[in-house]
């Protein structure tokens, strides 16, 4: 298998670079569902009844595995995080029959359990493995992708990966994505922050909407389908750090592999 370096940029939006389209293109993009969920509530689930400040929205139709892998208790969550004090959807996940693991790089142990099905670690997933270097003088090492912990856990799949990382999640993405990771991953609910590039983005206004769409159009080529998205308007409403386009600077997003039956 070839190793891939970078994502296939989508074509300009418009002839000639243009922020007023890649911004137009990208904002139309996140807020279009591709396919319908019916359920996407976890008080649909047993033993689940309190709301989430937050709508991480979970598609449990029974056309797709999810469900069904929370009746057999063989589903499993990832968290990724920081500091977050929003734990329903974890607790409601675990409670519901599913293997949750929290990655927290502000946990107060290296590994721990909170619950029957609830595990937390003291590890912040990122799109690059700590330097060998400081791995070699033994440092502790809290940062690790996603594809070396799946390894050192032993896990081969993740029914639900859920990230709130605080504008890392482009650069997650795309390692994701370059080592197909995403193909081992059934759901997938990330909150996407655009009030400003997010770590390691570089480039102008337009060069940055356009790599952020072709990111989520290589999902849909891995056969993801975006089924829910939440416009947070709590959250100031500023688009690269421009009161524009009608934007919030935060978006939850929801797809389904609909590979994954």
């Amino acid at each position: 298998q070839t190793v891939r370096w970078h994502i296939e940029l989508q074509p300009w939006a418009s002839p000639t670079p243009s922020l007023n389209y890649e911004a137009s293109r990208f904002l139309k993009y996140i807020s279009t569902s591709q396919i319908s969920c019916e359920h996407m509530n976890l008080n649909s689930l047993k033993g689940y009844s309190k709301t989430t400040k937050k709508p991480w929205s979970v598609c449990l139709d029974e056309r797709f595995s999810l469900i069904h892998r929370i009746r057999s208790k063989q589903c499993r969550l990832y968290s990724l995080g920081l500091g977050s004090d929003d734990r329903q959807f974890e607790l409601g996940m675990a409670s519901s029959g599913c293997e949750v693991h929290r990655f927290d790089p502000s946990a107060r142990a290296a590994h721990g359990q909170e619950g029957p099905r609830l595990w937390y670690h003291r590890l912040s997933i990122d799109w690059r493995d700590p330097n060998p270097a400081i791995a070699a003088r033994g440092l502790h090492a809290s940062t690790k992708k996603l594809a070396t912990v799946l390894n050192e856990f032993g896990h081969q799949k993740i029914d639900v990966l859920k990230a709130d990382v605080e504008s890392a999640e482009w650069k997650i993405l795309e390692n994701l994505i370059l080592e197909d990771v995403v193909e081992q991953i059934g759901q997938l609910v990330f909150e996407v922050h655009i009030h400003w590039p997010g770590f390691e983005v570089s480039g102008n206004d337009s060069t940055v909407v356009r790599y952020w769409y072709s990111l989520l159009r290589e999902l849909e080529l891995k056969d993801f389908r975006l089924f829910h998205t939440y416009k947070d308007l709590s959250k100031p409403q500023v688009f690269l750090k421009k009161e524009a386009f009608n934007a919030s600077s935060c978006y939850t997003l929801s797809w389904v592999n609909t590979r994954w039956k």
